[in-house]
């Protein structure tokens, strides 16, 4: 039987989960939702969708859907997936899964209730280099973990590759607290989080993070876009299984695209994690190499998506990951590093 989805919001990203069903024979896209009538209405034309609304509550009375992609914006996440869970769909969430702790823990709970599929769409699960590192460390390759060192590169703030954003909304509202941004750590903090710890296998005990938000216009402000949200943060954190490590993202990485790296230690050998120029590679220093300080590259198989896995999990009943429960425990770290900034990067616990 194919599965119905739709799209709720049709901003940028909404084109990258419409293009990823459309390479899955068993999955037809049926219906978009947007506020905004003419953003709705070219992305129909674009991607040949039969029925379009202008909100959630007229999707949910037509209800000929089976699953949805949310691709809202962050602070929108929880008011738009609770009802979609209450109808008892399956949701594929965009990330961060909520704009706080409280919010996520809720979804999460909610989700469980229903008893559907639930996933927050953590890209970079996408990329082998990271699935594989995981696999090498939950199998002991390297030892105990003991320190790492994470890093999330990009500098859409001083080059206009991906447009301008000084006149763009899908980038001014990522600018703006008022617009419901938690800046470059919800944005793309969220990331790097997850691929740190996921691969290290263990959460976050305790955070210190500083925020950094630069000048960038007069007035701090570009129209109704208050220019407050942070542009850079810098992290240090302790895990449950006892290593240690620092986090750092930024925006204005010049002569960084949009890269990823992380290294991680332990008492067995290392391995170096990128995703750099959309590449993936991965590369070790295990025994008996340490005294010589070889790193050699490693093979990495190739991994399904999150979008294959949604579709994987609705029609054979089993969870997927990342799901509800691990967006809500990446959200306490990040509201944990938010209060940290607030004291001047004081150490705070981060309640799982």
């Amino acid at each position: 039987m194919t599965i119905r989805l739709l799209i709720l919001g049709t901003g940028g990203m909404a084109n990258a989960h419409v293009e990823a069903y459309a390479q899955m024979p068993d999955v037809t896209v049926v219906a978009g939702v947007d506020t905004d009538p003419k953003r709705l209405e070219e992305f129909m034309a674009k991607h040949s969708i039969p029925n379009g609304f202008a909100s959630l509550q007229e999707a949910l009375d037509w209800g000929e859907f089976d699953a949805v992609s949310n691709v809202t914006p962050d602070a929108v996440h929880h008011p738009t997936t609770l009802p979609l869970l209450a109808a008892g769909k399956h949701v594929l969430c965009e990330k961060p899964l909520a704009a706080n702790e409280t919010d996520a823990k809720e979804m999460a709970a909610a989700a469980k209730e229903a008893g559907v599929i639930n996933m927050v769409n953590l890209t970079y699960r996408n990329v082998p280099a990271v699935m594989h590192a995981a696999t090498m460390v939950a199998n002991g390759d390297i030892g105990e973990v003991r320190h790492f060192e994470a890093s999330y590169l990009q500098s859409w703030l001083t080059q206009p590759l991906w447009g301008d954003w000084r006149s763009e909304s899908q980038w001014l509202w990522r600018l703006s607290q008022k617009h419901g941004s938690l800046g470059v750590l919800g944005d793309v903090g969220v990331h790097i989080l997850d691929f740190a710890t996921m691969v290290a296998g263990a959460n976050p005990t305790d955070v210190s993070c500083r925020l950094t938000t630069f000048h960038k216009a007069e007035g701090d402000q570009i129209g109704e876009y208050p220019l407050d949200a942070n542009d850079s943060f810098n992290m240090h954190l302790a895990l449950t299984n006892g290593a240690a490590g620092v986090v750092h993202a930024s925006r204005f990485a010049s002569g960084h695209i949009n890269d990823l790296r992380l290294r991680i230690f332990g008492t067995k050998g290392g391995l170096d994690v990128r995703f750099e120029g959309e590449t993936s590679k991965l590369y070790a220093c295990l025994e008996p190499d340490l005294q010589s300080a070889n790193w050699q590259e490693v093979d990495t198989p190739e991994v399904k998506t999150n979008y294959r896995r949604f579709i994987e999990a609705i029609r054979s009943g089993v969870p997927g990951l990342p799901d509800f429960d691990r967006g809500a425990v990446l959200q306490t770290a990040l509201d944990a590093a938010v209060a940290s900034d607030e004291d001047g990067g004081k150490n705070t616990p981060v309640a799982i």
